[in-house]
């Protein structure tokens, strides 16, 4: 009997009980895109660094894991005493150059051959290794999005490039130049901007770090194994992204919070005659608050699978409008939503629910 009043009290205002529907799935929907957006760009970044098939990444001082370094102030020299050390198979500098043309991404300058000797020849979708220092490789993803082909020229960092080859994606970046040539273009000649290492075990790791802090001059250098270099690609890692994820939920809770508030308040308000109707029939102060707030988690609920289903599907769309972006919608930040709206909207009818509860029967009664 209950559950039929309370459904029959929300179609009888379907445009109140609509407008609650669809704020707390834009709370739902904005909290997972979000989130998505920024695991998703941070976890494709993780798996192009694990891609890269090294076992030891070698840093300057200072220097953290968001997606390495920018700049090269490390000589290149260095590679030679890192070659040296026991247990390492081959070192592979590489020069790093953020570029902000477009969109904000992470340029390789690399030495093809060492490069390679990391996790294996490059899979070429199409043409070839550089033929010349102004041939660039772009990864199959890039190209896809780019629509663009081997013999193509594109605009890297204010010169123009040849795309010699379209590589398979998934190893450190999207754009590869050749090594002299980026550190021509940023004055870094000799210059790099990391090392990374391929050891003869994996296993052998943990000593190849302590060798490498022990030579002088490098006590202060950020030296990871790559298993440990990859567990610190965390929202917690990154500077603000933790913050700005908990700002993104509070703005969330705070929208389908009051939303839920007005509505119910505004409810509770006009429907006075009823609640006296039910007081004076012998309903209880437990009884009134738990129809409404039964009738709030109805909306709730309606509002959590519509935020669900638009996410997914805005997932899908981005993707395939934008395949360099990556959202990750995933199975336990659809449950910590899920429980962030439920409990938020809750929340926003508890004063409604207790204020209904308080009303005398004879007042309402009269109540016009």
């Amino acid at each position: 009997m209950m559950n039929k009043m309370i459904v029959a009290n929300l179609v009888h205002r379907p445009i109140r009980s609509l407008i609650s529907i669809v704020a707390i799935a834009l709370e739902v929907t904005l909290i997972l895109l979000i989130v998505g957006l920024s695991l998703g760009i941070l976890n494709d970044s993780k798996a192009r660094q694990a891609g890269m098939g090294a076992d030891v990444v070698v840093m300057p001082p200072g220097s953290t894991v968001i997606a390495g370094v920018s700049g090269a102030p490390l000589p290149i020299k260095i590679a030679d005493i890192l070659a040296k050390l026991p247990h390492v198979a081959s070192v592979a500098p590489v020069v790093m150059q953020f570029s902000t043309a477009g969109t904000l991404e992470l340029i390789y300058g690399i030495d093809l051959k060492s490069f390679e000797e990391l996790g294996g020849p490059f899979h070429y979708l199409a043409g070839g290794p550089f033929q010349g220092p102004n041939d660039v490789l772009v990864d199959d993803v890039f190209a896809k999005s780019k629509q663009v082909k081997v013999g193509d020229t594109i605009e890297l960092l204010n010169n123009t490039f040849r795309i010699a080859g379209i590589v398979e994606h998934g190893r450190g970046a999207r754009k590869f130049l050749p090594m002299s040539t980026l550190q021509n273009l940023m004055g870094a000649q000799g210059k790099v901007s990391g090392f990374y290492l391929k050891l003869d075990d994996p296993n052998n790791a943990p000593a190849v770090v302590d060798e490498i802090k022990a030579v002088p001059g490098m006590q202060s250098y950020n030296i990871r194994s790559m298993r440990e270099y990859l567990s610190l690609m965390t929202p917690t890692s990154y500077p603000y992204l933790g913050s700005f994820i908990d700002v993104v939920i509070g703005v969330s809770v705070t929208i389908g919070l009051i939303v839920i508030f007005q509505a119910m308040y505004t409810a509770v308000m006009e429907r006075t005659r009823e609640i006296g109707i039910l007081k004076s029939m012998g309903a209880s102060k437990l009884y009134i608050v738990n129809v409404i707030l039964r009738e709030t988690a109805l909306l709730a609920i309606a509002g959590i699978v519509l935020g669900i289903v638009f996410s997914l599907l805005a997932e899908k769309g981005i993707i395939y409008r934008m395949p360099l972006i990556r959202v990750e919608v995933t199975v336990g930040w659809i449950l910590r939503a899920t429980v962030i709206a439920l409990v938020g909207a809750l929340a926003g009818a508890v004063y409604p629910a207790l204020k209904a509860a308080q009303k005398d029967p004879i007042d309402a009664l009269a109540y016009e």
